[in-house]
């Protein structure tokens, strides 16, 4: 179990928690969400090194020997030697040689009470682990991954994504009892993503895992940490369903609002007419009635203010050009190749029109992103932008399209705005105010540093976007928020994203790359071949149903129908209690 009791902890630059406390019951599947920069990764690292913090409050981890731990920025050893089974293995071989060496210790040891001492607290902790059956237990989670193909593989030879996996099953079955994952599903393709869906939900153990990937939150987890403005709230039970509780809050708190709006206005004409009054009349008990009148509209005004978990701004994304493309195609490729230590792709041929939004999908390490990069470089034969294109490109990398030593400040002052003042106006939008503007591109979280470079995107005012992952590390609501301005956009974006979600709303078309070339296919049968794929045909219907109730829900609230919005989410209730039994099995 993990207690956390009124933890407090600042950066010299800004405060992160005030007085925080949750609890983790043994074996929770528990994901840690909220906005970007709110100090989720931060949190993890307090929860496995307290020591190394000051920090007020305590964190109380019990029932728990070793924390495992898998980062969000694990890197592959191109130099790496082992096979994906000695790698998983290492650290199983390395307690059976100490055990098997206290038993020679223990034929010859002249105080073999402290020998056997060492040599049980050994055993304890090969027992924890299940060590007696490591060998069996690696190759039924490296089937469930569906990577049972691989054990025998060089893991210098995987890909990104399989990589990841194999240290999530090491993770594992090191760490049985309490594992921290931070954003495990960065780039990972749909195979892949399915396969670490199907590992977290075998998995016995406790689980905390940072993640704002929509597949993930809506088929894992039975407990949510949401941590917004210094705070966190704890819920028990999925996601689906915390999202409804916040929903439900939303309308209570929507309706309290406008009816204290109601009576702020009602007040505010009658204090309007006292003070008119008591200005023409020059009477000081006017005055005094005045004031308390404007007392009484202060606190109604005071109470409006929303909790921070439902009343979350989104940022304030937008894509503009300078001027469309006549040509008839934006772009053209003609036998495009590319190939490394082996072919990637081969003769490659598709074009985009000047307003179409397609994106790039297929399995890690297909060549997707250096193709997206070498139509950005424009310095191929086989590749043709129309003259009239401005380029603009999003990169996983921040640091390779900008100088990640340099702070925002100094980055947009670099970009033609005036004032600070200006700076600070603009990149309030994107969530960035006070200490932060000084910080360096560096010194951003992950998401944090993509929302900068959408920041910059924004200015450039291209009419052909580029955009690799650019959903990568964005909490839900930025995505949402992107998702819209992209399909609002008039211009034309090629995209490589591996966010079924992002795909599925804003998308027109699909490139696949599979054999070593594209295939371009409809939304349509995209939507149906990942249907097929990953998805429960009843759960997807559901979901559909929950979705445009949800949004008639929001128009209702717009409409201050609060009691029709009440009678929606009792049927909206009936939805979710169906899609839960559904939903480990989609």
């Amino acid at each position: 179990m993990i207690k956390v009791q009124n933890l407090s902890y600042s950066y010299p630059q800004k405060d992160l928690y005030k007085k925080v406390s949750f609890t983790i019951e043994d074996d929770a599947h528990c994901a840690l969400i909220g906005t970007n920069g709110t100090g989720k990764s931060t949190l993890l690292d307090l929860l496995m090194d307290p020591e190394e913090y000051l920090y007020d409050g305590k964190i109380i981890i019990d029932n728990t020997d070793r924390i495992g731990y898998v980062s969000q920025f694990s890197q592959l050893d191109p130099k790496e030697d082992m096979t994906v089974f000695q790698y998983i293995s290492h650290e199983f071989v390395k307690h059976e040689q100490k055990l098997f060496d206290f038993y020679k210790e223990m034929e010859t040891a002249a105080d073999l009470e402290k020998v056997f001492e060492e040599y049980q607290k050994e055993l304890d902790e090969w027992n924890a682990i299940d060590g007696e059956s490591y060998e069996i237990n690696i190759k039924k989670q490296l089937k469930l991954a569906g990577l049972q193909k691989l054990e025998e593989q060089k893991i210098s030879s995987l890909s990104g994504g399989e990589f990841k996996l194999v240290q999530v099953i090491k993770e594992m079955m090191l760490s049985p009892r309490f594992l921290i994952m931070d954003e495990p599903d960065v780039f990972l393709d749909f195979k892949h993503l399915n396969a670490l869906r199907n590992l977290i939900n075998a998995h016995k153990g406790t689980l905390l895992i940072i993640t704002h990937n929509r597949y993930l939150l809506n088929h894992c987890f039975n407990k949510i940490l949401h941590m917004e403005n210094m705070d966190v709230q704890e819920f028990d039970g999925t996601y689906t369903e915390y999202n409804y509780e916040l929903l439900s809050m939303k309308i209570d708190l929507e309706e309290a609002a406008a009816a204290d709006q109601a009576e702020i206005d009602r007040q505010s004409k009658i204090l309007e007419k006292s003070r008119a009054r008591a200005t023409a009349m020059d009477n000081a008990s006017l005055g005094r009635a005045v004031h308390a009148r404007q007392t009484i509209v202060d606190r109604l005004k005071a109470r409006k203010t929303k909790a921070p978990f439902v009343d979350i701004k989104q940022p304030e994304i937008y894509f503009e050009l300078e001027h469309e493309v006549a040509d008839e195609n934006i772009l053209e490729l003609t036998d495009y190749s590319v190939a490394f230590d082996e072919q990637l792709l081969e003769h490659v041929n598709f074009e985009m029109k000047p307003s179409e939004h397609v994106a790039i999908v297929g399995s890690n390490g297909t060549g997707k992103t250096t193709m997206l990069c070498e139509i950005f470089e424009n310095k191929k034969d086989t590749i043709r932008i129309s003259e009239d294109a401005k380029v603009g490109m999003f990169s996983q990398i921040t640091g390779s399209l900008y100088d990640n030593g340099k702070t925002l400040l100094e980055i947009f002052e670099e970009k033609g705005f005036s004032t600070k003042s200006d700076i600070e106006d603009y990149l309030k939008k994107y969530g960035f105010e006070g200490d932060t503007l000084g910080q360096k591109v560096s010194e951003l979280s992950g998401g944090e540093k993509d929302l900068f470079q959408l920041a910059v995107l924004s200015l450039e005012k291209a009419n052909f976007l580029l955009l690799d992952e650019p959903t990568g590390h964005l909490d839900v609501y930025a995505q949402i928020a992107l998702e819209k301005v992209i399909s609002e956009y008039k211009g034309a974006i090629l995209m490589v994203s591996h966010d079924y979600y992002t795909v599925a709303n804003c998308m027109d078309a699909v490139l696949l790359v599979e054999d070593n070339t594209v295939r371009r296919m409809s939304i349509r049968k995209f939507r149906q071949m990942i249907y097929a794929n990953h998805f429960d045909k009843d759960y997807l219907l559901l979901e559909q149903k929950k979705k445009e109730t949800e949004t008639r829900i929001q128009q209702l609230l717009r409409a201050n129908e609060f009691e029709t919005a009440k009678d929606l989410m009792e049927i909206l209730e009936e939805i979710i209690k169906k899609m839960k039994p559904l939903r480990s099995l989609s």
